[in-house]
């Protein structure tokens, strides 16, 4: 049988399922959507709202900041690129995983006691409010676009395998759902109920991971070198499916890119506005800590788990099969499900739909999380520091956040429509690399560097957005390339697909040129009142 027609059979057996298949989707969305209402109706102060009143547990925290990590990128991309590139696929768990160092040992505590609700907190505290408010606003929002942007691609991807939909409009749609529930989500719900839903989809993610990974080691009866032999041999690669250089190596440019993605996945965890505001939902910064030791935790055995999924889907399925599917693998850990239970029986097409609920609550989680950190931002650092200059109300700022919710719903979907051929993994990876070119350089030098000044804040935000944006704009991922967002047009003159390797050097670069040119004398009592609050939690709120 050709692999294209593996594939339909794919889909023809999800369409003989499909009551079951939808009955699980239509299951978790009115779950989540109880739980929506039900903290809504708690949700009464801004602080409700933007910090779920400040109330969960670390480990409640540390289960809901995995639940806001793993993401379609970690769940449908890794898999996907590890069963089409063996190892140089696994570089994505190994950056995403250590990126979590950096959060926990430079940014964590810091910044759960110098800020209130958003970044832009910690970095107005001793600069001027309004210019650095606006440039952390506007950074915030461009880096939870380009990440919404992989998930709206990972659920259009999803749901027309699932429901068979092959048309154009149809996946469009798809999109349009997604972000419509995602706007419902956020501003029904804010803080308390995305951050339920995000426990609810990281019990669930881990929970499908383990039945999938036991089942496809019960395969090989446990014997991973079997499923790594396997898996070699059935990629039509041999012995360099499982070295280095299947992806990255072929070129000078390409081991370049390599090192840009690195560079970007570990350094731009630390600036990810939606992972920064899970540190203001717990009590205290101890709690802060301690939630990130339990995501650490729990995030390294998912991504250990990503090795069974990505090489059993290499070991169990076709190449072509895969490729047929979804040019870059994305739909690599669904088919693997289908294909564990057994093509043609009813065990094959209820693993298919669990594990395939199992991600789209995985993509509406996360957009949720995305939505929520834009939406306060604009709303706490633009609207009612920037146009109403400190004098909001409480319930003025958390209007303004939901009809930003709106307004950052139509746009992800707009933009979602475009990228849905585009690997998942290396669109968050983007997302990754202007998060550390704005924000992480930003952050770090307010925290610990004594004679930053407003001028190197904005110069360095900016400096690091515009070149890191920019790059993208002009790189392979947007034209000239067969799964460009635009393929049937070249204007890449850019060679590397991820530009951390410029971007983040800029960034810093930039923050400590406008801090050095600045004619501002830097406020020596602010920065010692930050470093004593920071460090210690003084008058933290």
């Amino acid at each position: 049988m050709s692999p294209v027609q593996h594939t339909v059979l794919a889909a023809n057996e999800a369409s003989e399922h499909r009551p079951l298949i939808i009955t699980l989707f239509a299951l978790f969305v009115v779950a989540t959507l109880f739980i929506t209402v039900w903290a809504g109706r708690q949700t009464k102060s801004a602080a409700d709202f933007y910090a779920g009143g400040r109330q969960f547990s670390a480990f409640q925290n540390g289960l809901a900041v995995s639940g806001d990590y793993m993401s379609a990128a970690s769940f449908l991309g890794i898999a996907g690129a590890i069963a089409l590139f063996g190892y140089d696929g696994f570089l994505y768990s190994i950056g995403f995983l250590v990126a979590w160092l950096v959060a926990l040992l430079l940014v964590a505590e810091p910044l759960r006691n110098s800020g209130r609700y958003t970044m832009g907190d910690v970095l107005a505290y001793r600069m001027r409010q309004r210019p650095v408010r606006t440039a952390a606003g506007t950074s915030t929002i461009v880096v939870s676009i380009f990440y919404l942007l992989a998930q709206m691609a990972g659920a259009g991807v999803l749901v027309s395998l699932l429901l068979g939909i092959t048309s154009d409009f149809g996946k469009v749609l798809i999109v349009a759902l997604v972000g419509i529930l995602m706007i419902v989500y956020v501003s029904i719900g804010g803080m308390k109920g995305t951050t339920w839903v995000q426990m609810v989809k990281a019990v669930l993610l881990i929970g499908g991971t383990i039945l999938i990974t036991f089942l496809v080691l019960l395969k090989f009866n446990f014997n991973i070198s079997d499923l790594l032999g396997t898996a070699a041999e059935n990629s039509g690669k041999g012995a360099a499916f499982l070295e280095p250089g299947l992806q990255y190596g072929a070129t000078g440019t390409s081991k370049l890119d390599f090192i840009s993605l690195g560079i970007a996945l570990v350094l731009g965890t630390a600036g990810l506005p939606h992972i920064l505001i899970r540190f203001y939902t717990v009590p205290n910064a101890k709690a802060a800590r301690k939630s990130v030791n339990w995501a650490i935790g729990i995030i390294g055995a998912f991504y250990l788990m990503t090795i069974a999924l990505g090489f059993g889907a290499a070991a169990l399925i076709s190449q072509d099969e895969i490729i047929a599917s979804n040019p870059s693998g994305n739909t690599a850990a669904p088919l693997l499900a289908l294909h564990l239970g057994g093509i043609d029986s009813a065990w094959g097409a209820i693993l298919l739909a669990t594990i395939s609920a199992v991600a789209f609550a995985t993509i509406l989680a996360v957009v949720a999380g995305l939505t929520l950190a834009s939406s306060s931002s604009f709303a706490h650092d633009i609207y009612a520091n920037v146009i109403r200059k400190g004098q909001a109300t409480g319930e003025e700022e958390v209007r303004a956040a939901r009809w930003a919710t709106v307004f950052i719903g139509i746009v992800s979907i707009a933009l979602g429509a475009l990228a849905r051929d585009l690997n998942v993994a290396g669109l968050v990876a983007l997302a990754f690399a202007v998060a550390a070119s704005a924000n992480l350089p930003t952050i770090l030098y307010s925290l610990f560097w004594k004679r930053f000044t407003t001028q190197g804040a904005l110069w360095s935000i900016y400096g690091g957005l515009i070149v890191a944006v920019g790059l993208v704009l002009f790189s392979p991922v947007v034209s000239g390339d067969p799964k460009a967002m635009f393929p049937n047009v070249d204007f890449a003159w850019f060679p590397l697909k991820n530009p951390g390797i410029i971007s983040i050097p800029f960034g810093f670069l930039m923050g400590w040129l406008g801090t050095i040119l600045s004619k501002e004398e830097p406020d020596t009592g602010k920065y010692a009142e930050l470093e004593v609050r920071s460090l210690t939690g003084t008058g933290a709120h």
